[in-house]
């Protein structure tokens, strides 16, 4: 396989089968599915009676195969096996409403799916986790420009500190017209807070489970 062929998705489910919520979980550009931040996560929202879905796209699913590191494939592929995901999830669970979301780049590919189609779609919500709103260092290049046709609902959790949009920042974008923000206190990037602050990075995955869950629930 090449990381520009699409597999059929290979997924780690947690989380009760019959789940009234399953959210689709996308990871991060350099981080695998099973990474510690996308297995608390998941978890987290398992102690909350909502099933969640992992899975690879193709570039870290050849990383899997053959160990070597590589950079993402290009968004086409990306949300294309994003949009194959959600049918291989909803064939598995009919009954359930899915979220779609992830971790840095695979929230912002669960954005731009949704935004691509529209109000026809199977897609109920949408859950970003350190959305990269721009490269670190260049403001001036943001990643936005499809919030516009986002009709879904979308909770948008941020680090306060992330380098790719924090606190001082992001107040001033135009977000998708359903959003809400919700700020990790003194998180960077994957939420995790400084020493100093007094929190840990328990805690910030632990609150990020807890208010996902409060998000879906009120949908």
């Amino acid at each position: 396989m090449t990381e520009d062929q699409i597999p059929d998705p290979t997924m780690l489910s947690t989380g009760p089968s019959d789940a009234s919520w399953r959210l689709i979980l996308a990871h991060g550009a350099g981080a695998p599915m099973d990474s510690p931040f996308m297995e608390a996560i998941a978890e987290g929202l398992a102690e909350r009676g909502i099933g969640c879905d992992r899975f690879e796209f193709p570039y870290m699913a050849a990383r899997r195969d053959d160990g070597k590191k590589r950079p993402p494939n290009k968004a086409p592929v990306l949300i294309e096996t994003y949009r194959q995901t959600v049918a291989a999830v909803r064939r598995a669970h009919p009954d359930a409403r899915i979220a779609i979301g992830g971790k840095s780049m695979g929230g912002r590919m669960a954005t731009m799916l949704a935004a691509e189609e529209g109000r026809n779609t199977d897609i109920s919500a949408i859950v970003t986790l350190g959305y990269p709103f721009h490269p670190p260092g260049k403001p001036d290049r943001l990643r936005t420009e499809h919030f516009a046709d986002l009709t879904l609902p979308v909770l948008m959790i941020q680090g306060t500190r992330d380098p790719f949009g924090g606190a001082d920042e992001v107040p001033g974008y135009t977000l998708p017209p359903n959003a809400r923000l919700f700020w990790a206190a003194d998180g960077d990037h994957s939420l995790k807070p400084r020493k100093a602050s007094g929190r840990t990075e328990a805690q910030a995955l632990n609150e990020a489970a807890e208010k996902i869950g409060a998000f879906l629930n009120l949908q």
